[in-house]
């Protein structure tokens, strides 16, 4: 089983970040399971190939898709947080 995806963002940073939240993913991963993530400009490519169980490939999926969701809610958050700041700064 394999899957691509592919994440575009607004810029580079964005990309960056949410490429360096998926990473941890890439490091130990069981026999039979590879994930590689890498970023080109703004956008982030995921591969996921899985030779074991289907219940492995998707608690894979899950799993980099909530580190994304995490990633993304931050900007949001953090944008929100940096407007309401200029909007109270003289």
């Amino acid at each position: 089983m394999e899957a691509k995806i592919k994440l575009s963002y607004k810029n580079e940073r964005e990309a960056e970040a949410v490429a360096k939240a998926v990473s941890p993913d890439n490091v130990e991963v069981p026999p039979g399971l590879l994930v590689k993530t890498v970023r080109r400009g703004s956008k982030v490519f995921t591969t996921i190939e899985c030779e074991t169980k289907l219940e492995t490939f998707i608690s894979t999926l899950d799993d980099l898709l909530s580190c994304v969701s995490v990633a993304e809610k931050t900007f949001s958050v953090a944008k929100e947080f940096k407007m309401r700041r200029s909007n109270l700064e003289p």
